[in-house]
């Protein structure tokens, strides 16, 4: 009896083993595949995602589609993530801040810690710009004019909670200069309020702006980052500025799943990816869209996570902003 008992629960064993997800995960995708992007359309990560989900088709054999669901900075996108089946059928596009800085900034209904990275893609490019018109021909100009007029000067960022807010946030702050900051759902949204007047300055990455830079009528008084842009020579960085901080809160786009998607879906999803990014095409794109690959795997995006934290959680508590544990 005890031995007919053992052979059934081998046999039933045996069966679930079969249907377990690293067995059907052999097959995957056997159905198109969503990217989400937490920002809307026209924006750099809206941009880079659809370029991936462009070429992806041909090295995963199924549609991969983009999809933009924008909201709190990236938690609308990262809520889908964590509620949705861990098969890889639903990928987050999102950066490194999103988990340093604006998780901590935000009563989020969900554990972040569910959401794993697979494979990191650029390191995004942006600044400080205004119309090319404006009376501030350096990052020093707006700061004197900011701190003559107090809460005079106009900025546009992308959120609260976002890299945008509260890296400038903390610049201004640090320069003893009172402003007003507004925020707005993306690039073209700053784009259009600062082409229009509506506000004096904005930040905004490369991507949306690279013509109106060439064509001359926007230009950067400062780029973001620890260093000057290959592309953009003339421009300082914020780190020259006296703002060494906000140059180390590089930000980092990369691609996430549900942590307990299966490993082989994870290495599918990875390759795939991997595949597009040494396409001569979709390099070729990236280069006229005015990004620069960065490409690392899952230790590099934690690396980065938590470079940003030491850098970011510090700023946050700073303002008054964190509301983390």
């Amino acid at each position: 009896m005890l031995r007919k008992a053992a052979l059934a629960v081998v046999s039933m064993f045996l069966v679930v083993s079969l249907f377990t997800p690293s067995s059907q995960a052999k097959d995957y995708p056997t159905k198109p595949v969503e990217i989400l992007i937490p920002f809307v359309p026209g924006t750099t990560m809206d941009i880079m995602a659809r370029l991936i989900a462009d070429k992806a088709p041909k090295y995963l054999g199924q549609p991969v589609i983009a999809v933009n669901r924008p909201g709190g900075g990236g938690s609308v996108a990262a809520a889908e993530i964590v509620s949705s089946k861990p098969d890889g059928y639903k990928i987050l596009y999102l950066t490194n801040i999103y988990f340093a800085i604006t998780t901590k900034t935000q009563k989020i209904p969900f554990d972040p810690s569910f959401i794993t990275p697979i494979l990191n893609l650029t390191q995004l490019k942006d600044g400080i710009a205004v119309k090319s018109d404006s009376p501030w021909k350096t990052f020093q100009d707006l700061l004197d004019y900011a701190k003559k007029n107090p809460g005079n000067m106009r900025w546009a960022h992308s959120g609260r909670g976002t890299r945008d807010h509260i890296g400038w946030s903390f610049v201004f702050k640090k320069a003893g200069v009172e402003t007003t900051d507004l925020p707005y759902g993306g690039s073209p949204e700053k784009l259009a309020a600062l082409l229009g007047g509506h506000v004096d300055s904005s930040c905004m990455a490369y991507a949306p702006i690279k013509d109106h830079i060439k064509a001359g009528t926007l230009r950067y008084l400062a780029v973001s980052s620890s260093q000057r842009y290959n592309d953009l020579p003339d421009v300082p960085s914020i780190a020259e500025a006296g703002f060494p901080e906000m140059g180390k809160l590089a930000i980092y786009t990369g691609f996430y799943v549900h942590k307990d998607t299966p490993p082989d879906v994870k290495k599918t999803i990875s390759d795939g990816f991997g595949k597009v990014t040494d396409d001569p095409e979709f390099k070729k794109a990236v280069e006229k869209v005015g990004e620069e690959l960065k490409l690392g795997g899952p230790d590099f995006i934690k690396e980065a996570i938590k470079g940003a934290e030491e850098v970011g959680i510090p700023i946050i508590k700073q303002l008054g902003l964190y509301k983390g544990k």
